[in-house]
């Protein structure tokens, strides 16, 4: 078993200060942006969307992952913007999130769009392929689905 240095935390996007959400936001920016080198619109306007829930483990400035939860129009719930910090890699925060994200979701399917490297990281917590691959800003991925 891994230990996840801190516990993940939950909140809806009114709850969330400034300076965290600064803190998010810039994790965000450093992994997908800036690391992956792609520039597209981060902030897509899902993110204070009813029931939508951000995830991470940290404290601000300093978050070590993050994980964006929102609920679809056809009430499956939507994992996104999954992202761990350089440093704290390998130890377990991606999967806290991941399982955190399922618990909140329970009763419902959860859909991604998950990087196709990660196919079989994300098949160990029930998700499986959903339909077929696509590139989006450069990067290979497929749709990915767990029943409720």
């Amino acid at each position: 078993m891994v230990i996840v240095p801190a516990p993940v935390r939950s909140a809806d996007f009114d709850s969330l200060s400034p300076t965290l959400l600064y803190a998010l936001l810039r994790l965000r920016a450093d992994v997908f942006v800036v690391e992956q080198d792609c520039a597209y619109p981060d902030l897509d306007g899902r993110d204070s969307e009813p029931g939508a829930r951000h995830l991470w483990v940290g404290d601000e400035p300093e978050i070590a992952g993050y994980l964006r939860l929102l609920v679809e129009p056809d009430g499956a719930r939507r994992i996104g913007r999954v992202c761990t910090a350089p440093g704290s890699r390998g130890i377990g925060i991606a999967a806290s999130l991941v399982d955190e994200a399922l618990r909140l979701s329970a009763g419902h399917p959860v859909v991604m769009d998950a990087q196709t490297y990660l196919r079989a990281w994300y098949e160990r917590f029930g998700f499986a392929v959903s339909g077929p691959e696509f590139v989006e800003d450069g990067i290979p991925h497929l749709p990915m689905r767990r029943g409720a």
